[in-house]
């Protein structure tokens, strides 16, 4: 969030801008970026329009008497349709210097001398108004200069509050904090309370107690309509990135920035008989103020009336009932939503609104009644009305407004865990800044908690606020003493290390993805596999946890294809998420896996050789290569099978004896088209509980005798995979086979239609003595006999 220099300096002093933002930042509240309210200019100062009339020339310009100092007058030709007499205004002097490099000089418009500019907002750098120029207050000086007259020298922190810090969301919040580590000093909001000058009250009744235990109201008559938001309300909320709407929605975003309370207000005259604060119905449908239509699902806290939901409680109100340009009578609204009442509801509605982000971390519930009280002191002064009582209305059991709640540190804890001691004194003066109440015990402290401090439970919760506000880096840097434990090294199994250098080594680059991926993108290439959906997602396309990942791989690749790199190899080792049985019932299994995507060349460019595309082949070598790692290749098999997302007749399951490990395949070209892909891609699954168990090392010797090599060129049907080749040649070689090679696979003339010839090497070999000629073949007869028997193989000829 944004805030001001100067808006927090109403609460506390402070150090220079780029002093606050380290301090800010080392007690934990990030500041991302300081950046000046206004971009440079000069020369620009208060004036005021004396005469205004219309040009003899031109219809469009006026021709305007202006005095800076009450005794000059200068004569300058405006075209903004809002200068009249008795405007003060910002006039840019012959020779201002404006941004954008602009210079003002005297001109001539239509004939007549223009002695200086009326200025815009636009022009000068502080907002997008350009219809007209800026009417300042009446009570500034004359000849005072802009920037110093506005403040305009002013500079904007973006705080980057964590997540559980909810308490810092807010001006007040933040220089609460800055003081409490700054000064050990607590600070409290103070408002004074606005008389009732009516009785009026509108009835509220709240039928989800635990979710809104508190809603305060109040309706203010007869507030004048078409009334501006004054000059420094709106550059305020400017400087903080909000945009000036009216002045009614300007004071509630006001109060909401400076004590972060979101607020609401309502048009009180198109409310019907009474508020009721109720979870929602049925597929009920509400309108908000985006003028969207959304369901709402019954776990949905909504606030209603007697016709039915008129806004969506802690997230946005209803357009029905919206403040407009005609409206007299308002209700004002400041409650306190639970958070888990509220977590997660906006996402799932597609919607980022500022009260979401406030209520989802929580905010103090003492805070609704000191937010009326300062929007209804604003909105007075603004447009006038006549305030009715403040209306609280608690529920019968107010959690918010139970038993006090203590936590308690012990001296012993927060010296062992900070590694160093701390005094006493200053021990009690940091937690006093924290909270209101601390009291000694025997044995450290205990501290009230705080309404406004939802992160603090425990209490290590303390610790961390006293190693906080003293500052970490006043904690010495010491060398941690503890036992050292030999790790653990297995041969039972490829370690994901090992798994990580030979995927490196094949020339591939590693990736981490996402778990939570594309619903849509997912269900493209898994159509059959159920998914767990995410109750509360990140976004709309992260709402899905991954059943493979292949999604996350795709998504990389196809950025890094759309970056010009035409030979792209990624892989992860990551977990994948089954889903057996139910979304919502069923056992969710967690499978760690390893997954790579190949594309492009199946070398790198290179004067060696032409290029040539990566193949099928290619990366099933770099499946075979990586479950080498195990000892025990001979064990692994692919065959022949289908997957959706995978090109049939090009894809393949994997096993490691019986056990399937994996998939081995090119993408569908359906899927291809459907994800904008500009070529084809290659896909490996294994998963590495069943893939990478490894074979128990045994020592084998190296025969002192030469090998003897038989070649063979054998026909076989089409349909017959080289693993089923291989294994009938090992088993009928007797022992002697060291090494079956396959160096040439042939279809076309002399070989009969939906048959292929495979040239095979077999290198035999004994441990103990040279085979012969007779030895080799008779291997090769047996090895004949049996292919002949078992695949309907027979002898090349030519």
């Amino acid at each position: 969030m944004k805030v001001t220099y100067a808006w927090l300096k109403e609460y506390t002093p402070l150090a220079a801008p780029a002093d606050l933002a380290k301090q800010l930042t080392l007690a934990g509240l990030e500041v991302e970026a300081v950046t000046p309210v206004a971009p440079p200019f000069s020369g620009v100062v208060v004036g005021a329009v004396l005469e205004s009339g219309p040009h003899p020339d031109a219809q469009k310009l006026s021709l305007c008497q202006v005095t800076t100092d009450g005794s000059n007058r200068l004569q300058i030709i405006c075209g903004a349709k809002n200068v009249r007499a008795g405007l003060k205004v910002a006039v840019a002097m012959v020779g201002a210097h404006l941004p954008d490099d602009m210079i003002i000089k005297r001109a001539k418009l239509r004939g007549l001398e223009s002695n200086g500019m009326l200025c815009s907002a636009r022009e000068l750098g502080l907002g997008d108004e350009y219809d007209g120029i800026m009417e300042l207050p009446e009570s500034l000086p004359l000849n005072r200069d802009l920037r110093e007259a506005l403040d305009l020298d002013d500079v904007t922190l973006e705080v980057n509050a964590t997540p559980n810090r909810g308490d810092c969301m807010s001006v007040f919040g933040i220089a609460r904090d800055y003081a409490a580590a700054q000064e050990r000093r607590y600070l409290t909001a103070r408002v004074d309370p606005v008389a009732a000058r009516g009785t009026a009250a509108f009835p509220v009744t709240l039928d989800a107690p635990a979710a809104c235990p508190v809603f305060a109201s109040r309706v203010i008559r007869g507030v004048k309509t078409g009334a501006p938001s004054p000059a420094w309300l709106r550059e305020r909320l400017r400087r903080v990135g909000i945009n000036s709407i009216s002045p009614i929605v300007d004071v509630t975003n006001y109060v909401m920035m400076d004590l972060g309370q979101p607020m609401h207000a309502y048009d009180l005259a198109r409310l019907d008989e009474g508020i009721r604060v109720r979870m929602a119905k049925p597929g009920e449908r509400l309108t908000l103020l985006d003028d969207k239509e959304y369901p709402l699902d019954p776990d949905f806290l909504v606030i209603a009336d007697a016709r039915g939901a008129i806004g969506l409680a802690g997230v946005m109100g209803g357009r029905g009932t919206a403040i407009a340009d005609t409206t007299t009578d308002v209700l004002l609204e400041a409650a306190h939503f639970a958070p888990e009442a509220i977590a997660g509801r906006a996402r799932r509605l597609g919607l980022f609104t500022d009260a979401a982000q406030r209520f989802e971390r929580g905010v103090d519930p003492t805070l609704p009644q000191v937010a009326i009280e300062r929007a209804t002191a604003l909105l007075v002064d603004i447009v006038g009305g006549e305030p009715g009582p403040v209306q609280v209305t608690r529920a019968a059991v107010d959690r918010t407004a139970g038993a006090a709640e203590w936590v308690s540190l012990r001296r012993t804890r927060l010296a062992r865990l900070l590694g160093v001691s701390v005094p006493d004194a200053e021990v009690h003066a940091v937690l006093a800044a924290v909270s209101g109440r601390v009291e000694t015990t025997p044995d450290g402290w205990r501290v009230l908690k705080p309404p406004h401090r939802f992160d603090i439970r425990i209490e290590e919760d303390l610790i961390e606020e006293v190693a906080r506000l003293r500052g970490f880096d006043s904690i010495a840097e010491s060398h941690a003493v503890a036992p050292q434990v030999a790790g653990e090294a297995t041969e039972s199994r490829v370690t994901n290390d090992r798994l990580l250098t030979a995927m490196a080594d094949r020339g591939y680059r590693e990736v981490i993805t996402y778990s939570f991926v594309d619903p849509a993108l997912q269900q493209q290439l898994f159509p059959d596999t159920p998914s767990l959906r995410l109750a509360n997602p990140i976004s709309a396309d992260l709402a899905d946890m991954r059943v493979s990942l292949w999604i996350g791989l795709l998504q990389a690749c196809r950025e890094n294809l759309r970056r010009q790199q035409t030979r792209v190899r990624l892989f992860e080792i990551g977990k994948k998420f089954q889903l057996h049985g139910a979304e919502r019932d069923g056992a969710l299994e967690e499978i760690e896996t390893l997954a790579a995507i190949a594309t492009g060349a199946r070398w790198p460019e290179q004067w060696g050789s032409a290029r040539e595309a990566l193949d099928f082949y290619d990366v099933k070598a770099d499946v075979q290569g990586v479950l080498a790692l195990t000892g025990d290749a001979s064990s692994v098999r692919f065959e022949a099978d289908t997957l959706s997302c995978l090109r049939p007749g090009r894809s393949a399951r994997i096993y490691r004896g019986s056990t399937a490990v994996g998939w081995l395949g090119e993408l569908h070209p359906q899927v291809v088209k459907a994800i904008n892909l500009p070529t084809t891609v290659f896909l490996l699954e294994l998963e590495i509980e069943t893939a990478f168990i490894s074979k128990a090392l045994q020592y084998k010797g190296i025969s002192k005798f030469p090998s003897v090599r038989r070649d063979l060129a054998i026909v076989i049907d089409e349909s017959v995979p080289l693993a089923v080749l291989q294994e009938n040649v090992t088993v009928s070689a007797s022992g002697l086979l060291s090494e079956l090679r396959v160096f040439d696979v042939y279809r076309g003339p002399g070989i009969e239609s939906g048959r292929k010839s495979v040239a095979l090497g077999l290198i035999l070999q004994d441990s103990s003595r040279t085979l012969t000629d007779v030895d080799a073949d008779a291997v090769v007869t047996a090895v004949m006999a049996r292919l002949r028997d078992e695949l309907s193989a027979t002898i090349r000829d030519q």
